[in-house]
């Protein structure tokens, strides 16, 4: 007997036998059900991500790696994480300084995030050659970019050698957001930056709201009749 089920949207022709003798409780196999995945290798595919520049060093002597494993740790206090490869030109002027800054970047900055990934720092001024100007922060010596929407100065607690990357767990000492994207209200507008994701060695931009924290369970406002 054949008959078709509905699997993931699709039709899937199944094979069912029935076996067994008269009076004997009636058993069926299903023989097989193609299933729609794929399973891969372990490896980072927690996507989407967001796209950072750090900036770290002195004012005097500094530099910008893009990093794309970030993220927050902890609510209060304020911590986050930055993993850097140790051979990084970057990873011993925040090893020694014990600081850096994570720079949000949007479209505008798209080219800037991308070269600053694949040049070192050894060898270039990243600043100077993506015309990227430094600012002081209010609570570390790395420089802000100002170009930046949003900048957040880090101090680190911890390094942990995680393998090919260590992590620095980092206190968030303060949040720079650029006074543009204030509204009237004193409220930050993140959807007027225009902020780029990192996928899969892709850049996208940020689409549009869908929704807020909790809507899902927020009661409908009647109307008036």
């Amino acid at each position: 007997m054949k008959i078709e089920l509905v699997y993931d949207g699709t039709l899937v022709p199944v094979t069912i036998v029935p076996f067994g003798t008269f009076g004997d409780r009636l058993k069926f196999t299903l023989w097989r059900i193609k299933m729609s995945r794929k399973v891969w290798k372990a490896g980072t595919f927690i996507y989407p991500l967001p796209a950072v520049m750090v900036s770290c060093g002195t004012m005097e002597k500094s530099n910008i790696m893009t990093v794309a494993w970030t993220g927050i740790i902890n609510t209060n206090p304020a911590m986050c994480y930055i993993s850097v490869r140790p051979e990084r030109y970057s990873y011993n002027l925040i090893k020694e300084q014990g600081e850096f800054v994570i720079n949000l970047t949007n479209e505008k900055l798209a080219f800037a995030t991308d070269w600053c990934g694949v040049k070192t720092g050894s060898k270039v001024d990243k600043f100077k050659e993506m015309h990227l100007t430094k600012e002081k922060g209010e609570f570390v010596k790395c420089p802000i970019i100002k170009e930046s929407p949003v900048a957040i100065e880090c101090k680190v607690k911890e390094v942990r050698e995680l393998g090919s990357h260590h992590m620095f767990i980092a206190e968030v000492l303060s949040i720079d957001a650029d006074e543009k994207y204030i509204d009237e209200k004193g409220a930050f507008d993140i959807s007027k930056c225009n902020l780029i994701a990192y996928s899969n060695g892709h850049y996208y931009s940020m689409g549009r709201k869908i929704g807020r924290f909790g809507f899902s369970v927020q009661k409908q406002k009647k109307k008036r009749s």
